[in-house]
């Protein structure tokens, strides 16, 4: 489907829309753009910022998020050259859009975790 040829329709499985979403439902990504909405950062401190993340993997994020428009990378000659990342004005209105759904998430972890126990405790149940 060509971007201007049709109205996008993101549950056409030929839709562009879909790597979007791809990229929005990314726990890498999110995080990424929440953190460096307000301030510029550089590599290693997102590294050390985002526990459990790989070097690889987000090597791998920041390089889909500036091909999206989302960040720009800025490299600094220094020796070493310090690379730092900041969010686009494309980016920061990703980053305000799901912000709510972080928040969300952090208020209502306890709720999910219980319904989880619920479920699974249910399930072993039914086996039994």
């Amino acid at each position: 489907m060509k971007a201007s040829a049709k109205t996008p329709n993101a549950y056409s499985a030929q839709c562009p829309t879909r790597q979007i979403l791809d990229r929005v439902g990314d726990k890498w990504a999110v995080l990424i753009l929440l953190l460096i909405r307000h301030e510029p950062m550089r590599f290693n401190a997102l590294r050390r910022t985002i526990e459990g993340i790989s070097q690889k993997m987000l090597s791998q994020v920041l390089k889909s998020l500036e091909r999206d428009g989302l960040i720009k990378r800025r490299a600094i000659a220094t020796v070493p050259v310090t690379v730092e990342y900041s969010i686009t004005p494309l980016g920061a209105t990703l980053a305000d859009a799901v912000d709510p759904l972080r928040d969300w998430a952090e208020k209502n972890l306890k709720e999910v975790l219980n319904a989880q126990r619920r479920y699974d405790a249910a399930r072993k149940d039914m086996a039994a």
